[in-house]
């Protein structure tokens, strides 16, 4: 049996901060919700859509201050407390991925409303979360709706938007290590999941010289593409049509690195190189990261080269069961060297 978990609701637009009572009505959710923001996202939107909702709904509140198991139980027992119906997620994606694993083990629905536009994790039935023992994401339920206020995501640095696209555009490496997985493991494959992944990376390249402008149109063309891989994700039934070896590289950065990058950031690098060892045309990806304004190499990442080498020769080992171009044994850190140099990446 192949189940396939999607968002009941998205709204994609302008001045929505009133509107989550509106789409929660409408979804029958129930009257005691709780709303989850970080100390930033409080400012930026939380507090006005608490406001709004506690006309019609019994609101209870939590600032998150990272991605933590001890942040999700804190959640958890607020829910078990106070009789909480419903989660609301306001915030990039520490607080979205608390909301989304708390709800998903009180096994009651959220609501994701993004101040960012930094990853696909707004959108997908999957956690980052830092404690698990796990250096990747785990799976979760995705958003039962969400509410994407292009005046509130305009507001956050460019930067988060172009990791948006760094993001994105990895779905490119994504799916051939999922073709690879297919043919060499016999693992399953979703054409349909695999073809909407694929749109959403072709879309960006498309639209680089919009995004690059940083205004609302910019940040609907992201949002877009961004929600398109959460559903990719959810038909699949698994992170396959967005997450490969390029994404096991930002994870390994993240386990290694003094300082970590943006994980969409990491990711729009690790696909560089994952596309030259793939034998694509890794130039066309280099030249849609620099239109953005992502980052293209170590440098501008803040990371030191000796860390993107380790990080590559140890990329295999994150999630082991995860077929990619890497192989079984991962590179060599001679291969590592070869493919960081002639890519630019170091």
């Amino acid at each position: 049996m192949h189940l396939m978990e999607l968002p009941r609701e998205v709204l994609l637009g302008e001045d929505l901060k009133d509107k989550v009572s509106q789409v929660a009505r409408r979804l029958k959710l129930g009257e005691n919700t709780l709303i989850l923001y970080g100390p930033k996202t409080k400012e930026i939107a939380g507090k006005d859509v608490e406001k709004h909702l506690k006309n019609s709904f019994n609101v209870r509140n939590l600032v998150i201050k990272e991605a933590s198991m001890r942040e999700v139980q804190k959640t958890l027992e607020v829910i078990e407390n106070e009789n909480i119906k419903w989660l609301l997620g306001v915030g990039g994606g520490s607080v979205i991925d608390v909301a989304k694993l708390a709800s998903f083990k009180a096994g009651i629905p959220f609501i994701s409303f993004p101040t960012t536009a930094s990853h696909d994790g707004i959108a997908s039935a999957n956690a980052s979360i830092k404690d698990l023992n796990a250096k990747t994401s785990i799976k979760a339920r995705p958003p039962v709706a969400i509410i994407a206020d292009v005046n509130v995501i305009k507001t956050a640095p460019y930067r988060y938007l172009a990791a948006g696209v760094g993001d994105m555009i990895s779905n490119l490496t994504a799916v051939k290590d999922w073709e690879l997985a297919h043919k060499i493991k016999g693992e399953y494959f979703s054409e349909y999941a695999a073809s909407l992944s694929l749109m959403s990376a072709k879309m960006v390249i498309k639209n680089a010289n919009i995004i690059r402008l940083g205004n609302e149109e910019s940040v609907r063309k992201v949002i877009k593409g961004l929600i398109s891989s959460g559903v990719a994700m959810s038909i699949a039934g698994s992170s396959r049509p967005a997450s490969g070896a390029e994404h096991l590289f930002s994870h390994a950065l993240d386990a290694i690195a003094p300082k970590p990058a943006l994980h969409g950031e990491q990711c729009g690098v690790g696909t560089i190189i994952m596309a030259y060892l793939h034998g694509l045309k890794w130039q066309k990806i280099r030249e849609t990261l620099k239109r953005v304004g992502a980052p293209t190499n170590a440098y501008e990442l803040g990371i030191d080269p000796e860390f993107i080498i380790e990080a590559l020769t140890i990329a295999h080992t994150i999630r082991p069961e995860r077929y990619t171009i890497l192989g079984k044994d991962g590179l060599t850190k001679e291969a590592a060297e070869k493919a960081a140099k002639v890519t630019g990446v170091i």
